[in-house]
């Protein structure tokens, strides 16, 4: 039997701060970039950008599909859409198409409201 984890060890330890802070690394370097002409800067600015908005996902993901368990989606109806969007302002959709600040501050917006119901469920 193969199991898969956030992990290698399913160790139970889940919290949407993982993914906060790959979206505030996000948000600060649109900001970088929209402060910086040098094309070089740039270009490494974007492939660093996209590498923490995948991680973004990955960790929402873990949470979406490890942590919260039917339970959750039920007492929570809009939880599902919730984390659609939030994995689509990660995605080509929101942080890795723009280098627009406001366009990650939505992406935390969402985790912020994903942390909310996490907590939640926590304290239940």
């Amino acid at each position: 039997m193969v199991v898969h984890a956030h992990c290698d060890l399913p160790c139970g330890v889940y919290d949407p701060a993982q993914a906060r802070i790959e979206a505030e690394s996000v948000k600060a370097i649109c900001e970088k970039y929209q402060q910086n002409e040098d094309p070089v800067f740039r270009a490494r600015a974007i492939q660093i950008k996209e590498q923490r908005a995948d991680l973004v996902k990955h960790h929402l993901w873990v949470l979406w599909t490890d942590y919260f368990k039917p339970p959750h989606f039920e007492r929570y109806p809009h939880l599902h859409q919730l984390f659609n969007e939030a994995t689509k302002l990660a995605g080509a959709a929101g942080a890795k198409q723009a280098t627009d600040p406001a366009k990650a501050e939505e992406l935390l917006d969402k985790i912020d409201e994903i942390a909310k119901v996490f907590w939640e469920t926590k304290q239940a």
